[in-house]
């Protein structure tokens, strides 16, 4: 056995453990939470997506709430003002001293600061304020790694957290040099403790793509598989806590995990939505958006936010009893157009729904629904039941507006006609005519009417 050699005692002492030697799953933490205010030159590096401007007190108390979302327990926090960021620490050397001091008293063991953060300041403030940090991006990937239930779920967060270990691997090793021998498969010779570890990593990125890939394959299957079934498609979308899960409830019955708390719903749930005028659509519910949501969340998630991108009707879902409605609306079109969903373009396909509407005051209530008529939105409150008939009929009006209603007189020697109308329409009426035949009224979608024109003969199809 080779004798220690004293330096790689002390190398071993300095190490600073990765997020994942100290996981916060499954203990109650004890936290600071920060929300730096920077100054003129402090930029915004490494964010990945460019919020509205809102007030610091707001940013804060989201930040609190993301930490309470993985039931931390924040002793402190505050605002701190940062009018010229460091390279190495982000705040100024007597700053991290009296936060330093802060943290002591909290008996923190951990601190959130509401800013990216590179790899070296994250470092450096460990090392300052000897307890754990995250920045947002670590904090949100925290949560996520917590909410994921399904298999497709944890990989998609899985990948995101890879990622962004692989960027930060210099928190690990301090000395480079620590070097390790083997063959090839191991690890050559030369190869550094560093490289190992992002080849490692790097490899585990590459069996999640090809799972993920598999998953989206039979995810595509199962898409193609509800366009056989003749009902549009509707998808909600929303600020994280916006109440897109009640809503969801409350139009379809179902009983999908609707919290207070941000990012209640990762996994997309799929439901049938019963409309007013007797007609059907299938509505999702998809994870929550927020304000600089990491890019590397945004492509994690892409398979299932797909369901979004194929939806004939996209349902914002905004928290107007919110003060930062405004700003969370103009996050949540940011994430959209990441996505490749410009808003304002697509007015008819994307309409805004204003929840929470039971927790505004009557005038505010009356104010509101003014704004709402002149924006085309509806409001509602998926609490109460609030404008909940007016929001699925207007669903209704949406969905068929892009639908033709045509009636079609189908005799009892067409039976493969019968069913294709059946499996590619919506039957909306069905009258028998005697003698055997039969006059449906249907609904179909623009691109499938020249496929029942082929098939019937165009002077048999009848506006209704």
């Amino acid at each position: 056995m080779r004798p220690t050699d004293p330096r790689e005692l002390k190398r071993k002492k300095e190490r600073i453990p990765r997020e994942a030697d100290r996981p916060l799953k499954g203990r109650r933490a004890k936290a600071v939470v920060l929300a730096p205010i920077l100054g003129k030159k402090g930029g915004g590096r490494g964010r990945a997506v460019k919020s509205t401007e809102r007030s610091p007190q707001a940013r804060l108390d989201e930040a609190v709430g993301l930490a309470a979302a993985i039931d931390l327990e924040v002793k402190a926090s505050g605002l701190v003002p940062v009018p010229n960021p460091r390279p190495a620490t982000l705040f100024g050397s007597g700053k991290v001293e009296e936060l330093a001091g802060l943290i002591r008293a909290e008996d923190a063991e951990l601190v959130i600061v509401d800013h990216p953060l590179t790899p070296v300041q994250q470092r450096n403030l460990e090392t300052a304020w000897n307890a754990k940090v995250l920045d947002r991006t670590g904090l949100i990937l925290e949560i996520f790694g917590q909410r994921a239930r399904t298999r497709e779920g944890r990989l998609q967060v899985e990948l995101a957290h890879l990622n962004y270990q692989r960027s930060r691997l210099v928190r690990s090793w301090t000395h480079l040099e620590r070097q390790r021998g083997g063959f090839g498969f191991l690890g050559g010779p030369g190869e550094t403790q560093i490289e190992t570890d992002r080849r490692l990593i790097g490899e585990r990125i590459d069996v999640i793509r090809k799972e993920l890939g598999q998953v989206k394959r039979t995810r595509d299957l199962q898409r193609k598989s509800r366009e056989r079934v003749p009902y549009p498609t509707a998808a909600l979308v929303g600020y994280t806590n916006a109440g897109k899960s009640t809503l969801f409830n409350a139009l379809t019955g179902a009983s999908v995990l609707a919290e207070n708390t941000l990012f209640a719903t990762l996994d997309p749930t799929i439901r049938a939505l019963s409309l007013p005028g007797g007609s059907k659509a299938v509505l999702s519910d998809t994870v929550g958006f927020i304000s600089d949501l990491p890019t590397m969340l945004i492509a994690a998630f892409r398979a299932t936010l797909e369901e979004v991108l194929e939806a004939d009707l996209i349902l914002h879902v905004r928290d107007i009893a919110n003060e930062a409605s405004a700003s969370q609306r103009q996050d949540v079109n940011t994430v959209l157009a990441e996505l490749g969903i410009e808003a304002e373009e697509e007015p008819e396909r994307l309409m805004e729904v204003w929840n929470k509407a039971d927790l505004l005051d009557g005038d505010g209530l009356k104010r509101i629904e003014k704004e709402a008529k002149r924006a085309g939105a509806v409001v509602v409150s998926a609490t109460t039941g609030y404008g909940l008939k007016s929001l699925l009929a207007e669903i209704e009006t949406r969905l068929n507006r892009a639908r033709d209603t045509i009636e079609i007189a189908v005799g009892p020697e067409e039976g493969s006609l019968s069913h294709w109308i059946y499996e590619n329409c919506e039957v909306v009426a069905r009258e028998d005519l005697g003698e055997g035949m039969t006059s449906l009224r249907i609904r179909i979608a623009p691109e499938k009417r020249a496929r029942l024109a082929r098939l019937a003969g165009p002077k048999r199809l009848h506006p209704a």
